[in-house]
């Protein structure tokens, strides 16, 4: 206890500026009084010379700069909904259907029409349907003799062909009834300048009858033939009774 009291106040006694006390073990307490430091300036004069600083001037403003580099573009917004329809356009000007440059005005049917030509709607106008009236037998043309239409009069009951006068696409059908009885077979062919374009067989199985018949579009130039030709065995005629028959049209012109 006596050594204590004399570690504290044995400074105390000898005059010393000391600033820090310690304390005898384990225990050690530095004390920093709040006095100020010899040469140092107390807080009232650290304020005081703040305060004397003299006001600065505010900064001048500088030219203005370069504009900087366009930014990426964003994303795409939303469509907008969309507008009213706008208003109707004129009417175009009504075609016209030109007549077909190889028919003439030298051709004129009975009705005062151009030869296949319905003048007053400017249509092709081309069809035929004809009968067998005589049989036929063997390998011949057959020779429909008995004309019911003939628009166009392209059809020569004659010779039993077709002559094309305006080029395009046509359409025929043949039917020609089988003379049997014999245990023979028919045919019948659609021929174009003598190339087969259709075939038919008629045979006669336990009947005396039976039908050989066939049809075909085909592309016309003008000029070329259609016909139908037996290739064997015996076509029945039928007298007025149009039992075989052979027919055909123009759908349109080229």
């Amino acid at each position: 206890m006596v050594s204590f009291v004399l570690s504290v106040l044995l400074p105390l006694l000898l005059g010393t500026s000391a600033q820090y006390y310690e304390m005898m073990g384990t225990c050690r307490m530095v004390c920093d009084p709040y006095n100020p430091k010899p040469g140092g300036a107390s807080a009232v004069e650290v304020k005081k010379d703040v305060n004397g600083i003299p006001h600065q001037p505010p900064m001048a403003q500088g030219s203005r700069g370069e504009p900087g580099r366009p930014g990426k573009p964003g994303p795409r917004g939303a469509p907008g909904e969309p507008g009213p329809p706008g208003p109707r356009g004129p009417s175009g000007e009504r075609g016209s259907k030109p007549a077909h440059p190889a028919l003439t005005a030298a051709a004129v049917g009975k009705n005062g029409d151009a030869d296949g030509v319905n003048s007053s709607a400017g249509g092709v106008r081309i069809a035929f349907y004809v009968g067998l009236k005589n049989p036929h037998e063997g390998y011949e043309v057959l020779k429909f003799d008995d004309v019911i239409t003939n628009v166009g009069d392209h059809y020569d009951a004659t010779t039993g062909k077709f002559t094309c006068h305006v080029s395009g696409i046509y359409f025929f059908t043949y039917h020609v009834l089988m003379r049997g009885g014999d245990g023979t077979s028919m045919w019948a062919d659609l021929c174009k300048n003598g190339q087969v374009r259709a075939s038919a067989i008629a045979q006669d199985a336990d009947q005396n009858y039976d039908y050989a018949s066939n049809s075909a579009v085909l592309h016309l130039d003008s000029g070329d033939e259609i016909f139908v030709k037996l290739d064997g065995g015996k076509a029945h005629g039928g007298n007025n009774n149009k039992y075989s028959t052979f027919s055909g049209f123009i759908l349109y012109p080229d």
